[in-house]
């Protein structure tokens, strides 16, 4: 970190985005007029947008839906090149489940819930338990006979924040919507984009347009404004109402938009280092602003900003097939999007006494070096790689081909460094844990990456069914309740989370200006819940068919997101389809794909 500040928000890099390793047209002047402009137009559409009806809304996310769809092949294809994937390769089907594929369904999420808010009826149809301490906790997945099919055995589950009970559930759901139209007040919100997935930019202002009631002005981040004349296409509705503008720039840009007086909150998706400039500002401001509790802007901030996210894999009898099926599970929470994600496995944590440990490093390093190679395209990876594997005690490098390596070093629990420095980049941690105990494993395991690791974004568990059925199913959902991060993904990734909108996806609760860590808030979260406190995403163990030869009733084939998925780019496309019209006979050819992945 070169302690420069940086306003183009360079998504969750421990490095910041510099203006010469980014494209030459970013070096143009900026244009004050225009953004001035823009910010005009919007602070006087601001309390049209708030006070405009749940009907209205509706009307606009079906026009989304169908203007999307008309750029949805171009946005995914001009995205797999812009991140060095061959046009063949399985992977542009990343481009289309982490792009169009996750806006087209968060706008019907969005529609199902506006669509039964009256009285709140969309609660009705959510399974609601209490834990044995009082926390409510919602089953938002699967929630229609579409989820039960294509995500079968897939779970999703928000945990309420403590002081939410059974009774004032719905008092703490969609409360924006509580007032009148006519009463509410609209505002202005600048959304700093992402770099690296997609759907990031826009589905943050869904959260801030449809949970807030605010206008948007989005600043896409440098590395990946190509998309904007498919976002421009795509949210037509919005801009032609003045509720979006999107605009493209540098720093110089990013400082006057969060400093304009137009603007009423930030919200930024990207580095701690950038939110802290944001915030505090650089070296020795920085430091007497802290000291002094000072920020630099007095307009609220939240955030998403990434972490060092651990898996935990938990000893059990696992079979050959068990061992390489999670081998490529560990593989895909490395090197989807080429371990350019916030919440990529960057630390794993492996039992010491199972005798299969070594089997299961061995069997991810073999996938890794199978995988279709791809390119690193996210600026700064080449260093960042460097400095992880000068940190290492004893970094190995798994040759992938044509593909740049994967660096792969042990990890000394007391290694301080290790835990606090996202890489960002292929590059992956193995720590080791005694466990001739499994419950005092998954407890000591919980505690060091509670304590340890920096951020509390996302966190994933690998256990098989027997051995979570000896440890007692509320024994470990007790574990689960003690691991402080704000989607817990077991026997899946947290990726998952992110792309199930009716999830929501921030850091755990309780972070600050101060000590921002992963972030601050939550987006997505399209049943507007309150006062979340996390989501837990679960999947079957094995896939299918052989769940169903181990006694389970699950029939998800090897899951589309997985990077050896071989029909990935051609399940990604119907995916995208589906969502857009969904119907029985767009069925048999998704699952026509699943089945050969």
């Amino acid at each position: 970190r070169d302690g420069r500040s940086d306003w183009s928000s360079d998504v969750c890099s421990s490095d910041l985005v510099t203006m010469s390793s980014l494209p030459s047209d970013l070096h143009r002047p900026m244009d004050a007029d225009a953004l001035d402009a823009d910010l005009a137009t919007l602070a006087g559409s601001k309390q049209a947008w708030a006070r405009s009806t749940p009907a209205a809304r509706i009307a606009v996310l079906k026009q989304i839906k169908d203007a999307l769809i008309t750029v949805a092949e171009t946005w995914a294809t001009t995205a797999a090149k812009h991140k060095l994937i061959p046009a063949d390769s399985q992977h542009v089907g990343e481009e289309w489940v982490s792009g169009p594929y996750a806006v087209m369904s968060a706008c019907n999420q969005l529609i199902e819930t506006l669509s039964h808010l009256d009285n709140k009826a969309f609660l009705k149809g959510l399974p609601t338990r209490e834990r044995p301490d009082g926390q409510v906790i919602v089953r938002v997945t699967p929630h229609s006979v579409w989820d039960s099919l294509l995500l079968s055995g897939v779970e999703a589950d928000i945990w309420m924040q403590p002081e939410v009970t059974r009774d004032t559930l719905a008092a703490n759901t969609a409360s924006a919507y509580d007032s009148k139209e006519s009463d509410r007040d609209g505002a202005v919100s600048l959304i700093l984009g992402a770099g690296n997935i997609a759907a990031i930019a826009p589905l943050d202002c869904f959260y801030k347009l449809f949970s807030e009631h605010e206008v948007c002005l989005l600043k896409m981040n440098p590395v990946n404004d190509y998309l904007i004349p498919f976002l421009q296409t795509a949210l037509a509705p919005l801009i032609a109402l003045d509720a979006l503008r999107i605009v493209r720039g540098g720093a110089d840009v990013g400082e006057y938009l969060c400093n304009h007086e137009s603007i009423d909150n930030i919200h930024i998706t990207g580095a701690v280092t950038t939110h802290d400039a944001i915030v505090w500002g650089t070296g020795e401001t920085a430091k007497a602003n802290r000291a002094a509790n000072t920020p630099l802007t007095d307009k609220p901030v939240t955030s998403e900003l990434g972490g060092v996210c651990p898996t935990i894999v938990v000893p059990g009898a696992w079979s050959a097939a068990d061992i390489r099926f999670q081998a490529e599970q560990i593989a895909t929470q490395k090197l989807h999007n080429s371990g350019f994600n916030c919440i990529a496995c960057q630390v794993l944590v492996v039992p010491e006494d199972w005798e299969h440990t070594d089997t299961l490093l061995a069997a991810v390093e073999d996938v890794m070096k199978t995988l279709p190679p791809r390119g690193l395209y996210y600026p700064g990876s080449e260093s960042r790689l460097e400095r992880f594997a000068e940190h290492a005690s004893d970094a190995k490098r798994f040759d992938r081909g044509d593909a740049p390596a994967c660096v792969v070093s042990a990890m000394d629990p007391n290694d301080e460094w290790m835990a606090n420095n996202e890489v960002f980049a292929p590059a992956l941690s193995v720590v080791r844990f005694p466990s001739t105990d499994t419950a005092a494993y998954i407890k000591n395991a919980i505690d060091w990456c509670n304590n340890t690791l920096n951020g509390t974004l996302g966190a994933n568990i690998l256990l098989d069914p027997k051995t979570e059925k000896k440890l007692g199913a509320q024994a470990f959902e007790d574990m689960i309740a003690e691991l402080h991060y704000g989607c817990i993904a077991i026997n899946a990734w947290t990726g998952l989370g992110f792309l199930m909108a009716q999830g929501t996806w921030g850091a755990f609760p309780g972070h600050t200006l101060q000590d921002a860590q992963s972030g601050i808030g939550v987006v997505h979260n399209t049943f507007l819940f309150d006062k979340p406190e996390r989501t837990v995403v679960r999947a079957p163990f094995r896939p299918f068919p052989r769940t169903v030869a181990s006694g389970g009733m699950t029939m998800l084939p090897r899951p589309p997101w997985f990077v050896t998925n071989t029909q990935q780019h051609n399940i990604g496309k119907a995916l995208t389809h589906f969502q857009h019209h969904p119907s029985w006979l767009k069925i048999p050819g998704v699952f026509f794909y699943a089945l050969q992945g």
